[in-house]
């Protein structure tokens, strides 16, 4: 036995050995076959006809080591969309194989830090990426013009950059930063179709975040299908009559009584400002229950969770954020992770669930 375990042992040794010995023609071949199979994806391409709609970031602006910032992508016949971008936002489109260069164009719900903190990130991935010749349109409510006009400038240099290194001929000028599309709702209008093209349908819907104002959410149409984004907002009729049947509602949601949970821990640790802030954010923002409550009033057929607040960096407190759900709304809940995908085949009825992450 003992010559037996010897043997065993100078083998197991042995495989070591010779796996540290060609560890660097292995790293080699591995990372060729990870570029080669990369490079060849196309998640997009490969999709089906119909809305697709992806999670790219459902987390909020406390730190969340599994959400990067709000957005959301519709992709639909080859095009994709972007609501909100929020900072980490970026990077998870290209880890899912979602070139930033395929965007479409940029929809903006308000204009809060952690909704656009991934507007110039995306701007310069979309160009230097995608060889783009014209900007990034970015549809939002009257006031989105500044921030383009800032962002454009706070990256000329790092454009001026990217032209001499690659040369005019790879880096168009034409097609770098992006240009502000408002739009703003007529006098006693609370929505307005603010894209239509190829069966394609954008209706922006006025809600209420205040004191930020405008806020709004989207609807999109397609093919017999619609998704609706609630934007950060109380809770509110409009949400429902908007949806009126939808397949999605992505809707925002605080969790009040967890918040209420670390403004104590904040005021035991003599923190006063941040006990200032948990005891505000509640009131501008819809519990998971009131978020149920509006998908069975609009008739979602299914309701997904995302700008999660508080963090959940443990899945082990799912439930406790979603209690009372399941009493206020007898669909499909989905509490949105990054990654997470969507598929509505056009004029059909299922809704499909798969995760890119």
């Amino acid at each position: 036995m003992k010559k037996l375990g010897m043997a065993l042992l100078v083998l197991v040794l042995t495989g070591v050995g010779a796996s540290l010995l060609f560890q660097e023609q292995i790293g080699e071949r591995l990372f060729a076959r990870a570029v080669e199979t990369a490079v060849t994806r196309d998640v997009i391409g490969d999709l089906p006809d119909g809305m697709h709609v992806i999670l790219c970031g459902t987390g909020s602006p406390l730190p969340d080591p599994t959400r990067a910032g709000p957005c959301s992508a519709v992709i639909i016949d080859g095009k994709m969309f972007i609501v909100d971008i929020g900072g980490g936002a970026v990077r998870n489109l290209g880890l899912m194989g979602l070139a930033p260069g395929q965007v479409e164009a940029l929809l903006l719900t308000h204009f809060h830090s952690d909704h656009i903190d991934g507007m110039g990130e995306l701007m310069l991935q979309r160009w230097a990426g995608g060889g783009r010749t014209a900007p990034l349109p970015v549809i939002a409510p009257v006031g989105v013009e500044p921030i383009v006009e800032g962002l454009n400038a706070a990256y000329a240099a790092d454009v001026q950059y990217r032209i001499a290194h690659h040369g005019k001929a790879t880096m168009s000028l034409a097609g770098a930063g992006g240009v502000a599309r408002p739009y703003s709702f007529a006098e006693g209008q609370d929505e307005m179709v603010v894209y239509e093209q190829d069966g394609i349908k954008i209706t922006a819907f006025s809600v209420v975040h205040e004191p930020i104002s405008p806020a709004v959410g989207y609807r999109f149409d397609y093919g017999g299908r619609s998704v609706v984004f609630s934007g950060d907002t109380v809770k509110l009729p409009i949400v429902e009559t908007i949806c009126n049947g939808c397949d999605l509602l992505v809707h925002e949601v605080l969790n009040a009584e967890m918040v209420g949970t670390m403004e104590k821990a904040f005021d035991r640790a003599g923190r006063k400002r941040l006990v200032k802030i948990m005891a505000d954010i509640p009131d501008y923002h819809t519990t998971p229950v009131e978020a149920a409550e509006t998908a069975k009033a609009g008739k979602a057929k299914m309701l997904v969770l995302s700008h999660i607040v508080p963090a959940l960096p443990l899945g082990y407190l799912d439930k406790y954020y979603l209690k009372g759900v399941d009493a206020a709304y007898d669909g499909p809940v989905v509490l949105g992770k990054d990654g997470m995908m969507f598929s509505l085949p056009a004029n059909k009825d299922s809704i499909e669930r798969s995760d890119l992450l």
